[in-house]
């Protein structure tokens, strides 16, 4: 199978680094993103250290889970943890032995937040892993474009025609909405959860207005903001924070959104194909998001928000890394050009600089600390 042959090493080796240093090891990202293919590098589909809480065999083995766990050694890993989430104090009381004869690899498709009993339970012995689909970096610069319409998830990319891609996308929105989501014990109607991701989608990279949606969807907006807590919580949607500071000027407090995989918003959109795309008035805002997500796939900063003022000022990303802050703007433009904005952020956070992502193919400064910088180039020199 294609997906199978595409090398995750990034991945592979956040994981080995995660599990060498963590008695246990929360792989989480949404379904159908390759954590099972990943997992099974580490442990065999067939071994008695493989559970698949979604195989009712691998459920018939743990209806004694001290039982079937304790005597286990190596890596264990579990998947689909979050249909037994009961597990989580016998995880506690086995990772807590010495000399520790086993970690546990838990694959889940819900976050932390979500999982409440697992962050309260494994405090200080979980570390946290997350894992979207395909990285930019593991398919290589000429594959942009497809992965862009595509997404990252990977029967979508290896799909055989955009069409084929796109129906496998709209599939797994029904699924998603109408199987998954219930299963994790969520109650919203499937058809007010569609209603609002569609308008999410056109929504994509702009600043929450939770009234605006909620009027839109004759709610209140307590209601919205719980369907984007819960689109965030299960790796659908991101929400960006704003950075504020005494600047003395009037900045934005709200967070911007986007949806995480740039295939899914096109499914949304109804974007088929590249030249949907191309003639699509959310273009713009689809470059920006999937190279938002592929920056921070990349750098891996160690706090990531935006930055906007009611004046007009804003930048796409504020990374604070290894001490420095580093300003992006995504732009989607053959050749990207200096504007006031960029150089306002540059004076006002103090950048010690400011990358300009875009989907080109050469380097070249704009102005002092600030440089046009084509996507394929930022993440893998990174």
């Amino acid at each position: 199978m294609l997906a199978d042959m595409i090398d995750r090493k990034i991945d592979v080796r956040l994981i080995q680094t995660a599990l060498k240093r963590s008695r246990v090891v929360a792989l989480l990202g949404p379904r159908q993103c390759g954590k099972t293919t990943l997992a099974r590098q580490f442990v065999a589909a067939g071994s008695l250290n493989y559970f698949d809480l979604e195989d009712p065999l691998s459920l018939a083995r743990l209806d004694e889970p001290d039982t079937a766990l304790r005597p286990l050694k190596g890596v264990v890993v579990i998947d689909e943890i979050q249909r037994r989430a009961d597990l989580f104090p016998l995880l506690r009381v086995l990772a807590d032995r010495r000399p520790l004869p086993a970690r546990f690899l838990i694959l889940g498709s819900a976050s932390p937040d979500l999982l409440k009993q697992s962050s309260e339970t494994l405090a200080g012995r979980l570390e946290t892993v997350p894992l979207e689909g395909f990285r930019l970096v593991d398919l290589g610069a000429r594959m942009q474009g497809r992965h862009w319409l595509r997404g990252g998830f990977p029967l979508s990319y290896t799909a055989k025609t955009e069409a084929d891609a796109f129906a496998w996308r709209r599939q797994f929105l029904q699924t998603f909405v109408e199987r998954d989501l219930p299963q994790l014990g969520v109650t919203i109607p499937a058809a007010a959860l569609h209603r609002f991701w569609n308008m999410l989608a056109h929504y994509h990279g702009q600043i929450w207005n939770a009234a605006e949606l909620a009027r839109a969807m004759a709610v209140n907006e307590s209601t919205v903001r719980r369907y984007l807590d819960l689109l965030t919580g299960v790796f659908m949607v991101r929400q960006l924070p704003p950075w504020f500071e005494n600047l003395g000027k009037r900045q934005v407090k709200a967070p911007k959104v986007y949806l995480r995989d740039s295939g899914l918003l096109h499914a949304r959109l109804g974007i088929t194909n590249q030249h949907d795309l191309e003639h699509h008035p959310k273009i713009g805002a689809s470059w920006e998001g999937y190279a938002v997500e592929e920056v921070l796939k990349a750098l891996q900063p160690d706090d990531a928000y935006y930055w906007a003022t009611y004046s007009g000022a804003e930048i796409d990303l504020l990374l604070f890394r290894r001490g420095r802050r580093i300003g992006v703007e995504c732009k989607r433009a053959d050749a990207p050009t200096l504007t006031p904005s960029m150089r306002i952020a540059v004076a006002d956070l103090k950048l010690d600089e400011l990358l300009v992502v875009y989907p080109g193919d050469k380097r070249y400064t704009l102005a002092a600390k600030v440089e046009a910088v084509p996507l394929a180039q930022l993440v893998t020199a990174k």
